[in-house]
């Protein structure tokens, strides 16, 4: 255990590290903050979390590529395996800010603005399960209900399987929960969104903006 200066300056120093994309730093901060008896949510929350919203901001202003942004969710899923064991042996559970379900709809392949829309939503503090792609209508469906999610991101890159997102929005309104649709891909325009009763994301930037938006989430 060390004292309360000390464990803030390596709060710091992760929060730092995640902007600057030091992996190996961060790997051995992350272990330097366990043995100096900082709670492992505490690690994330004041330390990698931090660093993770302004890569997110800068990402959003333009002055970190998707190649960066990738790495920076690769380096945070290193620092997350060694945390868990603590967080299990803790029983410790973070709040996520809402569940999340998000994939390709069936017929697509493509998903390259899914998977950076995951970590853009995972980043902002969204708790994200992704489907992966040529995702069946029934399987968003059953992961939604699953999860309990307050929100399906289908996403679509051909206009041959646009019909899909319709689907999915026609199928989530019969379940209970009713959770918000989102929709986007490179064939996926505002009116289609508002035909089919979804909320349209032109990007990976707008989903987050979106996602608060429709929880009525600020900040």
């Amino acid at each position: 255990m060390v004292d309360a200066n000390t464990q803030a300056q390596i709060l710091k120093e992760l929060e730092a590290g995640i902007i600057n994309q030091e992996e190996d730093k961060i790997l051995a901060l992350t272990r330097k903050a366990l043995e100096a008896g900082i709670e492992p949510l505490q690690v994330i929350d004041q330390g990698l979390a931090k660093g993770l919203k302004q890569v997110g901001d800068l990402f959003a202003k333009g002055e970190l590529y998707v190649v960066q942004l990738i790495y920076v969710a690769e380096i945070m899923k290193g620092a997350m395996t060694i945390l868990e064991p603590a967080i299990v042996k803790g029983k410790l559970k973070r709040t996520a800010m809402a569940q999340v379900v998000i994939g390709t709809v069936q017929g697509d392949i493509h998903d390259i603005g899914k998977n950076i829309v995951k970590i853009m939503l995972d980043i902002a503090g969204f708790e994200v399960e992704d489907l992966g792609k040529d995702v069946p209508t029934e399987k968003f469906v059953e992961a939604a209900k699953r999860r309990k999610a307050q929100i399906v991101g289908a996403s679509s890159l051909m206009t041959t399987t646009m019909g899909a997102q319709k689907g999915i929005v026609d199928e989530l309104a019969r379940t209970p929960a009713h959770p918000k649709v989102m929709v986007g891909g490179a064939a996926v325009s505002e009116a289609w969104a508002k035909e089919i009763g979804a909320t349209y994301a032109a990007d990976a930037t707008s989903a987050v903006t979106k996602a608060k938006d429709l929880l009525g989430i600020r900040g």
